[in-house]
């Protein structure tokens, strides 16, 4: 009976030792560790979500601006001895095509000499809370449909201010017409193109300035046929 008493008390003391032990380093964990495991989190609630993908694949022909030449693609690797490849064993490609192809990030450098590249955008940048402004139907009534500032306090007023720093997108579903290049320039008989865009640049740059954000409509063309200014 004593052996008994003695071996319960000998496992209750280990027991609270132990939880002693744990909550001592609960209370001595660094923040990093802290950090981490809440980024564990974090990972469980995203992978619990749906996703929806919004790319498109790189192929050669694809729609593309007319200045750009189209890509290219040559098999350098293949799993077995060929004699147009550089070796075997495993299969690679070769691709060449330009930087601004397809869905991409065009860095203040595209246009501005001087200014940041891709490589000098902070990854944080890329987070950002999106605003979509949905104006599909309106684009399926008039190819030439122009979003204006208006209509942005429109979708404001219903759904609240912008947050300053969001990525604010236009939906126009135009991407259903991929890969026809021909459906999304939707050009007339005088070879006008006609699809969806901002109402004009100076309305672009207003937003821009209020909301320390963009619209910001992407299209292989970059510019609508129909511009008003």
């Amino acid at each position: 009976m004593h052996k008994f008493l003695h071996a319960l008390l000998i496992s209750v003391f280990l027991g609270l030792l132990c939880r002693a032990s744990a909550a001592d380093a609960e209370s001595n964990r660094s923040p990093s560790d802290t950090d981490s495991r809440q980024l564990w989190k974090i990972q469980k609630v995203l992978a619990s979500k749906k996703y929806v993908d919004l790319t498109h694949e790189f192929a050669p022909g694809i729609p593309r601006w007319p200045g750009f030449p189209d890509e290219t693609r040559k098999t350098i690797y293949w799993y077995d001895k060929r004699p147009d490849t550089m070796g075997s064993g495993f299969f690679s490609e070769l691709f060449t095509h330009v930087g601004q192809m397809g869905t991409h990030v065009d860095p203040p450098a595209h246009f501005i000499k001087g200014l940041r590249t891709v490589d000098q955008i902070d990854p944080k940048e890329m987070l950002l809370p999106l605003v979509v402004i949905d104006v599909h139907e309106e684009a399926a009534k008039n190819p030439d449909y122009t979003l204006s500032l208006d209509r942005v306090k429109k979708w404001e007023k219903d759904h609240g201010q912008i947050p300053a720093g969001a990525f604010v997108a236009m939906r126009t579903d135009w991407s259903k017409r991929w890969p026809d290049a021909a459906k999304m320039e939707n050009k007339d008989a005088n070879g006008v193109a006609h699809y969806p865009w901002l109402e004009s640049p100076r309305a672009e740059i207003s937003l821009c300035r209020s909301q320390d954000n963009c619209v910001r409509p992407r299209n292989h063309r970059y510019r609508s046929g129909v511009c008003r200014e």
